[in-house]
């Protein structure tokens, strides 16, 4: 991100310091960076007090909530359509702070500048307003990794109803457990991360260095035009050709060249198409190549051509693995199927995604807490021998009070009594709802509480560090535990899934909320916003999306029925890779026999063994400088679930084409970078959602579309 470095994290020697103090004074100094006027600054205090900014009477508004809440919701439904197709999402941070400034701006000089219409539209719009609509966003926009994972592994497991609707109630009061419960927990994580801990938060640093930089007099209001253009442009013509792609898809979506030589006579070739390497001209994952640089956009490419272009071949041609014939006209195989139902083929005969699909997930499981573990290292080796002294009283150990490092008065921080009892009022809802609703008593719902906590101490962690949530991926662990603890308990098999998928949905879930939640308030931190208005947008950002995100699955499961019920073959426009590890790991923890191939465990082990020693290696041995050609094997883990190789194709694209930009103008690259491949995300992710509308209104390209370019002459879109 422009504007930030993240934490330097290297060994000193006893040559380069004399003392741990001077090692401090290192780690301070790398904490200092230097904005776009020049000016150095520590992103672990608060801005300075510019002594001729306007004071700002009503940071806390109905238009501020009002806009963020949609802004939200546009991310969200990106969220849900780029997840169900491969995993990936995208923070709303950025894209509410610039497109709130650029909606709600011209709206405070248009419109009435006293009275109510200051809190409705008119009057002055500063930072810290505009750190409440980012807030509103952020939590608008989350929850949906719920919706994209656990949820529907459910469906396809039969825990649930046929039809998503029939369970409307059931799934928001599911989702309610996950959102409010990480909400109210984060006001302590918040004091132990931000101030003590005083991680960097690239993130939300980078957007509080772009709300200050929006309101920076006559030089931000020109900049903020610009960005906001450049997202707003970029945003209406990828979800224009988005649209378009659903009438036409085999001519201006999807490239299948294997298919293509294969019917001019090079017969061979069918294989490229039946490994599912063909090209497709995705603007979301182009742009979440630009976001996601070099190295972890290679790694993914480098994951898919190792587990999709030699170990998937290589089990077939030894017979380890077989596919599915998808059609009667042309040799076409799918390699996509995951469930079965001879459980015995699991074994004996299984597909290659669900042979890639064991080495992958334990890449990402094992190589997300070794790498957690080793950069954490330095500061428990810090913390060693420190002394604690503890305040007798337990209500003291969460008590605000006034720090040196802290100087946000205590009338606008949030009190105790808002945030505890409102944390022991969702205990209670989150108990009552797993107790009655999803068949699991007292003790594992308290339970998946404790680990849905746990888990955020990861996830904070990791993303105050590193910019990397892998909150997702650690509380698989959550499936390990509960399913342990459903075969002690002696459950029937599908108590013991849902068991294990509802106490995951908690555990990953609140955990998930809390990390977004928590580097929101990193930016207000910066921006000398108040916590307890951030707080109030959160809860009303959160209501909003159980409520959304909950409509956003119906809709999408109505309009493509295969996200829940894959066909045999597997072949849907819908990958949900992290809905097919979760059910296969659910599958696998609750079976009396584990269902895993042995060649793909015995790969699975040397893999995540390659993949831990790759981090160990990396923090000790390895300047920082150099990470950049060091593999992320999250990213290859990830390559391994995900059977569309073009998707990391696209991102390998977008990524090198960032590179150039910013070799070539490094100015202009500062400038839209981010506003442009916001743009394209957020773009195709609506342009998807519009897709699903029309296919319920029955206009969709499946019904006026062609066929042209699409393997077997079946509809491809």
């Amino acid at each position: 991100m422009s504007g930030v470095a993240p934490e330097q994290r290297r060994s000193p020697s006893t040559e380069e310091y004399a003392d741990e103090k001077q090692a401090d004074k290192h780690h301070e100094e790398s904490l200092l960076v230097e904005d776009d006027d020049g000016v150095v600054n520590d992103v672990t205090k608060p801005f300075p007090i510019d002594p001729d900014a306007i004071e700002e009477t009503h940071q806390l508004t109905v238009r501020a909530l009002l806009v963020g809440a949609v802004l939200g919701a546009v991310v969200g439904a990106s969220n849900i359509y780029l997840g169900l197709k491969t995993g990936f999402t995208f923070g709303p941070q950025l894209f509410g702070a610039i497109f709130g400034f650029a909606i709600i701006k011209p709206l405070s000089k248009a419109l009435p500048q006293s009275g109510l219409f200051s809190w409705f539209g008119g009057g002055e719009f500063g930072p810290k307003e505009n750190c409440t609509v980012q807030s509103a966003a952020t939590a608008a926009g989350g929850i949906g990794i719920l919706f994209v994972s656990a949820v529907p592994a459910m469906y396809r497991l039969d825990l649930l109803s046929q039809l998503p609707k029939s369970d409307f109630g059931k799934l928001v009061a599911l989702t309610c457990t996950a959102g409010f419960f990480g909400v109210f927990f984060v006001i302590p994580l918040r004091k132990y991360y931000i101030i003590n801990q005083k991680l960097t938060f690239p993130t939300p640093a980078a957007t509080a260095y772009t709300i200050r930089a929006l309101h920076h007099g006559r030089t931000g209001a020109i900049a903020a035009r610009k960005k906001s253009l450049a997202l707003l442009y970029s945003f209406i013509v990828t979800f224009c050709y988005k649209v378009a792609t659903g009438y036409a898809p085999g001519i201006i979506f999807d490239w299948h060249i294997g298919w293509t030589l294969y019917r001019l006579g090079w017969t061979s070739i069918i294989s490229l198409e039946n490994y599912g390497w063909f090209i497709e001209f995705t603007p979301a994952f182009f742009g979440a190549g630009m976001l996601s640089g070099l190295n972890a956009s290679w790694s993914f490419l480098g994951g898919a051509v190792l587990a999709w272009g030699i170990i998937a071949p290589s089990l077939v041609a030894t017979g380890k693995a077989v596919g599915v014939p998808s059609s009667d006209e042309f040799p076409l195989v799918s390699y996509g199927a995951l469930s079965f139902k001879d459980p015995s083929k699991y074994i004996t005969a299984p597909s290659p995604r669900y042979w890639l699909l064991w080495p992958g997930v334990l890449i990402m499981l094992l190589y997300s807490f070794a790498d957690m573990f080793m950069s954490a290292l330095p500061s428990i080796m810090k913390l060693r021998g420190a002394s604690f002294k503890i305040s007798g009283n337990p209500l003291h150990w969460f008590k605000e009070e006034v720090t040196e490092d802290d100087d946000t008065p205590l009338e606008d921080r949030v009190p105790f009594l808002w945030w505890f009892p409102g944390l022991i009022a969702s205990v209670v809802m989150c108990v009552a709802i797993l107790a009655t609703l999803f068949h699991m008593n007292v003790g594992t719902a308290i339970l998946s509480l404790i680990l849905g906590f746990a888990f955020s101490f990861i996830g904070v962690q990791s993303a105050g560090t590193t910019d990397v949530n892998p909150v997702s991926t650690v509380a698989k662990a959550s499936q390990l535990i509960f399913g342990g603890i459903g075969k002690g308990s002696g459950l029937a098999l599908p108590k013991a899934q849902m068991l294990n998928l509802a106490a995951g949905v908690v555990a990953a879930g609140s955990a998930a909320q809390a990390t977004d939640m928590t580097g929101d308030l990193k930016t207000g931190f910066l921006l000398r916003a108040k916590p307890k208005n951030q707080f109030i947008a959160q809860l009303f950002g959160s209501l909003v999306a159980v409520f959304l995100n909950v409509g956003l699955f119906i809709l999408f499961t109505t309009a493509t029925p295969c996200i829940l019920y894959p066909p045999a073959d597997g072949a849907c426009t819908y990958g949900a890779p992290s809905v097919a590890a979760w059910q296969a790991v659910a599958v696998a923890v609750t079976s009396p026999k584990l269902p895993i191939p042995p060649s793909s465990g015995y790969t699975a082990i040397g893999l995540a063994i390659a993949a831990v020693l790759t981090a160990v290696v990396k923090h000790l041995f390895i300047p920082k400088k150099y990470w950049v050609y060091v593999p992320n094997w999250n990213a290859i883990g990830l390559a391994f679930v995900v059977p569309q190789v073009f998707y990391p194709i696209a991102m390998g694209a977008g990524s090198v084409f960032n590179y150039i930009w910013l070799k070539r103008n490094p100015k202009s690259y500062d400038m839209y970078m981010f506003a442009i491949s916001a743009g394209l995300l957020a773009g195709e992710g609506l342009g998807g959602v519009f897709q699903a509308l029309l296919a319920i209104a029955k206009v969709d390209g499946g019904v006026f579309g062609t066929a042209i370019g699409c393997p077997g002459n079946e509809f491809c879109g």
